[in-house]
Protein backbone atom coordinates (compact mmCIF):
# COMPACT_ATOMS: atom_id res chain seq x y z
CA UNK A 1 0.00 0.00 0.00
CA UNK A 2 1.62 3.36 -1.06
CA UNK A 3 1.31 5.97 1.42
CA UNK A 4 1.68 9.35 -1.17
CA UNK A 5 1.28 13.26 -0.68
CA UNK A 6 -1.16 15.24 -2.79
CA UNK A 7 -1.37 18.87 -3.02
CA UNK A 8 -3.63 20.18 -0.75
CA UNK A 9 -5.37 23.78 -1.83
CA UNK A 10 -6.42 24.29 1.78
CA UNK A 11 -2.63 24.93 3.24
CA UNK A 12 -2.21 27.72 5.59
CA UNK A 13 1.34 28.84 6.08
CA UNK A 14 2.79 28.93 9.91
CA UNK A 15 5.26 30.45 11.20
CA UNK A 16 9.15 28.25 11.69
CA UNK A 17 9.52 27.48 15.17
CA UNK A 18 12.91 26.92 17.19
CA UNK A 19 13.11 23.15 17.53
CA UNK A 20 11.08 21.33 19.70
CA UNK A 21 11.48 18.44 21.98
CA UNK A 22 7.87 16.72 23.28
CA UNK A 23 9.49 14.25 25.65
CA UNK A 24 13.00 16.19 26.75
CA UNK A 25 12.90 14.58 30.38
CA UNK A 26 12.14 10.91 29.25
CA UNK A 27 15.40 8.62 29.73
CA UNK A 28 16.86 7.76 26.39
CA UNK A 29 19.81 5.94 25.04
CA UNK A 30 22.23 8.52 23.18
CA UNK A 31 23.54 7.22 19.59
CA UNK A 32 23.29 7.37 16.28
CA UNK A 33 2.28 19.93 -0.56
CA UNK A 34 0.39 21.63 0.22
CA UNK A 35 -0.77 24.20 -2.03
CA UNK A 36 1.55 26.58 -3.70
CA UNK A 37 -0.19 30.05 -3.53
CA UNK A 38 -0.30 32.70 -5.68
CA UNK A 39 2.39 34.62 -4.55
CA UNK A 40 4.97 32.15 -2.71
CA UNK A 41 8.01 32.71 -1.72
CA UNK A 42 11.30 30.64 -3.70
CA UNK A 43 12.33 29.15 -0.06
CA UNK A 44 8.59 28.14 0.94
CA UNK A 45 8.15 26.18 -2.32
CA UNK A 46 11.93 24.57 -1.78
CA UNK A 47 10.92 22.80 1.53
CA UNK A 48 7.98 21.46 0.45
CA UNK A 49 8.88 20.13 -3.17
CA UNK A 50 11.82 18.68 -0.99
CA UNK A 51 9.79 17.27 1.88
CA UNK A 52 7.38 15.67 -0.80
CA UNK A 53 10.23 14.33 -2.42
CA UNK A 54 11.15 12.40 1.04
CA UNK A 55 7.75 10.72 1.82
CA UNK A 56 7.19 9.70 -1.76
CA UNK A 57 10.66 7.75 -1.33
CA UNK A 58 10.11 5.96 1.86
CA UNK A 59 6.33 5.08 1.44
CA UNK A 60 6.94 4.17 -2.01
CA UNK A 61 4.45 0.95 -3.23
CA UNK A 62 7.12 -1.99 -2.88
CA UNK A 63 5.17 -3.89 -5.78
CA UNK A 64 6.07 -1.46 -8.34
CA UNK A 65 9.24 -0.12 -7.48
CA UNK A 66 12.81 -1.99 -8.37
CA UNK A 67 16.24 -0.53 -8.29
CA UNK A 68 17.61 0.78 -11.41
CA UNK A 69 19.95 -1.16 -13.33
CA UNK A 70 22.93 -0.61 -13.69
CA UNK A 71 24.46 1.48 -10.55
CA UNK A 72 27.95 2.73 -9.83
CA UNK A 73 30.30 0.66 -7.62
CA UNK A 74 28.86 1.08 -4.42
CA UNK A 75 31.35 4.05 -2.46
CA UNK A 76 32.69 4.17 1.27
CA UNK A 77 30.62 6.83 2.21
CA UNK A 78 29.99 5.76 5.77
CA UNK A 79 34.23 6.73 6.29
CA UNK A 80 32.62 10.86 5.92
CA UNK A 81 30.89 10.97 9.12
CA UNK A 82 30.51 14.63 11.38
CA UNK A 83 30.32 14.37 15.18
CA UNK A 84 27.06 15.07 16.32
CA UNK A 85 27.29 14.90 20.16
CA UNK A 86 27.46 18.30 20.72
CA UNK A 87 23.79 18.80 18.27
CA UNK A 88 20.11 19.28 19.75
CA UNK A 89 19.25 15.87 20.10
CA UNK A 90 15.50 15.37 19.39
CA UNK A 91 13.22 12.50 21.12
CA UNK A 92 10.53 11.29 19.15
CA UNK A 93 7.84 8.58 19.97
CA UNK A 94 10.49 5.70 19.96
CA UNK A 95 13.33 7.47 18.22
CA UNK A 96 15.58 10.08 19.05
CA UNK A 97 17.66 11.80 16.07
CA UNK A 98 20.53 14.87 16.11
CA UNK A 99 19.67 17.68 14.42
CA UNK A 100 22.22 19.96 12.64
CA UNK A 101 22.94 23.30 13.88
CA UNK A 102 20.72 26.03 12.46
CA UNK A 103 18.24 24.08 11.43
CA UNK A 104 14.92 24.41 12.21
CA UNK A 105 11.57 22.85 12.93
CA UNK A 106 9.21 23.03 10.74
CA UNK A 107 6.54 20.64 11.54
CA UNK A 108 2.99 22.28 11.35
CA UNK A 109 0.62 22.08 14.51
CA UNK A 110 -1.59 19.61 12.82
CA UNK A 111 1.30 17.06 12.87
CA UNK A 112 1.81 17.64 16.21
CA UNK A 113 -2.05 16.32 16.84
CA UNK A 114 -2.34 13.90 14.46
CA UNK A 115 -2.31 10.15 15.62
CA UNK A 116 -4.70 11.54 18.88
CA UNK A 117 -8.06 10.49 18.91
CA UNK A 118 -10.90 12.37 20.28
CA UNK A 119 -14.05 10.36 21.51
CA UNK A 120 -13.56 7.12 20.14
CA UNK A 121 -12.68 8.57 16.81
CA UNK A 122 -9.96 7.13 14.36
CA UNK A 123 -6.62 8.52 14.31
CA UNK A 124 -5.15 10.62 11.75
CA UNK A 125 -1.84 9.36 10.72
CA UNK A 126 1.04 11.82 11.32
CA UNK A 127 2.85 12.61 7.51
CA UNK A 128 5.71 13.23 9.43
CA UNK A 129 7.42 12.30 13.49
CA UNK A 130 9.83 14.98 12.53
CA UNK A 131 10.92 17.58 10.56
CA UNK A 132 14.06 20.16 10.48
CA UNK A 133 14.88 22.14 7.58
CA UNK A 134 17.86 24.80 6.77
CA UNK A 135 17.51 27.95 7.10
CA UNK A 136 16.75 28.44 3.27
CA UNK A 137 14.46 25.14 3.65
CA UNK A 138 16.62 23.34 0.46
CA UNK A 139 17.74 20.90 3.31
CA UNK A 140 15.08 19.03 5.05
CA UNK A 141 15.62 16.30 7.75
CA UNK A 142 12.47 14.08 8.42
CA UNK A 143 11.44 11.24 10.54
CA UNK A 144 8.53 8.68 9.26
CA UNK A 145 7.38 6.08 11.63
CA UNK A 146 4.53 3.31 9.66
CA UNK A 147 3.46 -0.17 10.95
CA UNK A 148 5.87 -2.27 9.60
CA UNK A 149 3.08 -4.46 7.91
CA UNK A 150 2.11 -2.02 5.80
CA UNK A 151 5.92 -2.05 4.08
CA UNK A 152 6.01 -5.89 3.83
CA UNK A 153 2.68 -7.79 4.22
CA UNK A 154 2.94 -10.32 7.68
CA UNK A 155 1.23 -12.63 10.04
CA UNK A 156 4.17 -11.76 12.73
CA UNK A 157 4.86 -8.84 14.32
CA UNK A 158 8.31 -7.22 12.77
CA UNK A 159 11.19 -7.08 15.59
CA UNK A 160 14.13 -6.22 13.80
CA UNK A 161 14.56 -4.46 10.36
CA UNK A 162 16.02 -7.63 8.93
CA UNK A 163 12.37 -9.57 9.37
CA UNK A 164 11.80 -6.87 5.91
CA UNK A 165 14.23 -8.94 4.70
CA UNK A 166 18.24 -8.75 3.66
CA UNK A 167 19.61 -5.46 3.09
CA UNK A 168 19.02 -5.78 -0.92
CA UNK A 169 15.90 -7.14 -0.67
CA UNK A 170 14.24 -3.92 1.76
CA UNK A 171 16.14 -1.97 -0.76
CA UNK A 172 12.72 -1.94 -2.69
CA UNK A 173 10.53 -1.03 0.29
CA UNK A 174 12.79 2.37 0.63
CA UNK A 175 14.87 3.10 -2.31
CA UNK A 176 12.16 3.96 -5.21
CA UNK A 177 12.59 2.61 -8.93
CA UNK A 178 15.06 5.25 -11.23
CA UNK A 179 17.30 5.75 -8.52
CA UNK A 180 21.22 6.02 -8.52
CA UNK A 181 22.21 3.94 -5.96
CA UNK A 182 25.61 5.28 -4.26
CA UNK A 183 26.18 3.12 -0.87
CA UNK A 184 24.03 0.54 0.76
CA UNK A 185 25.50 -0.71 4.65
CA UNK A 186 24.42 -2.45 7.39
CA UNK A 187 24.70 -1.09 10.89
CA UNK A 188 24.70 -3.29 14.19
CA UNK A 189 24.20 -0.87 16.79
CA UNK A 190 24.82 -2.64 20.36
CA UNK A 191 21.89 -2.13 23.02
CA UNK A 192 21.21 -3.25 26.61
CA UNK A 193 20.20 -6.48 24.72
CA UNK A 194 22.04 -7.33 22.27
CA UNK A 195 22.40 -5.55 18.76
CA UNK A 196 19.66 -3.81 16.60
CA UNK A 197 20.33 -3.71 13.03
CA UNK A 198 20.12 -0.35 11.04
CA UNK A 199 19.84 -0.46 7.18
CA UNK A 200 21.53 2.89 5.56
CA UNK A 201 20.96 3.66 1.92
CA UNK A 202 22.57 6.69 -0.39
CA UNK A 203 21.31 7.71 -3.51
CA UNK A 204 20.61 10.26 -5.79
CA UNK A 205 16.95 10.69 -8.30
CA UNK A 206 15.49 13.97 -9.71
CA UNK A 207 18.20 16.26 -9.18
CA UNK A 208 17.90 15.37 -4.78
CA UNK A 209 21.16 13.33 -3.41
CA UNK A 210 19.13 11.48 0.31
CA UNK A 211 20.45 9.85 3.01
CA UNK A 212 18.14 7.12 4.61
CA UNK A 213 18.24 4.87 7.70
CA UNK A 214 15.46 2.71 8.80
CA UNK A 215 15.16 0.48 11.42
CA UNK A 216 12.21 -1.68 13.26
CA UNK A 217 10.96 -2.26 16.85
CA UNK A 218 7.86 -3.72 18.13
CA UNK A 219 6.22 -3.60 14.79
CA UNK A 220 7.21 0.34 13.53
CA UNK A 221 9.40 0.91 11.02
CA UNK A 222 11.15 4.06 11.41
CA UNK A 223 12.74 5.50 8.78
CA UNK A 224 14.91 9.02 8.97
CA UNK A 225 15.76 10.61 5.80
CA UNK A 226 18.07 13.96 4.81
CA UNK A 227 17.94 15.03 1.60
CA UNK A 228 19.00 17.96 0.11
CA UNK A 229 19.77 19.06 -3.88
CA UNK A 230 22.45 17.36 -5.52
CA UNK A 231 24.42 20.74 -6.11
CA UNK A 232 24.69 21.35 -2.15
CA UNK A 233 25.52 17.87 -1.35
CA UNK A 234 29.23 18.25 -1.80
CA UNK A 235 29.44 20.92 0.53
CA UNK A 236 26.72 19.31 3.47
CA UNK A 237 26.60 15.96 2.58
CA UNK A 238 28.90 14.90 5.79
CA UNK A 239 26.53 16.75 8.10
CA UNK A 240 23.18 15.01 6.26
CA UNK A 241 24.53 11.55 6.18
CA UNK A 242 25.79 11.97 9.94
CA UNK A 243 22.30 13.43 10.90
CA UNK A 244 20.36 10.43 8.96
CA UNK A 245 22.42 7.72 10.59
CA UNK A 246 22.10 9.52 13.94
CA UNK A 247 18.46 7.79 14.44
CA UNK A 248 18.05 5.77 17.30
CA UNK A 249 15.61 2.89 18.40
CA UNK A 250 14.35 3.76 21.80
Amino acid sequence: MAFLLSLSPHHHHHPINPPQNPNPNSPKPALLATSLPGTISKRQFTFKTTSLCLVSLITQNPLAQALSEPSPPLKPVLSSLANTKSWFQFFGDGFAIRVPPQFEDIMEPEDYSAGLSLYGDKAKPKTFAARFASSDGSEVLSVVVRPSNQLKITFLEAKDITDLGSLKEAAKLFVPGGTTLYSARTLKIKEEEGYRTYYFYEFGIDEQHAALVAAVNSGKAIIAGATAPQSKWDEDGVKLRSAAISLTVL
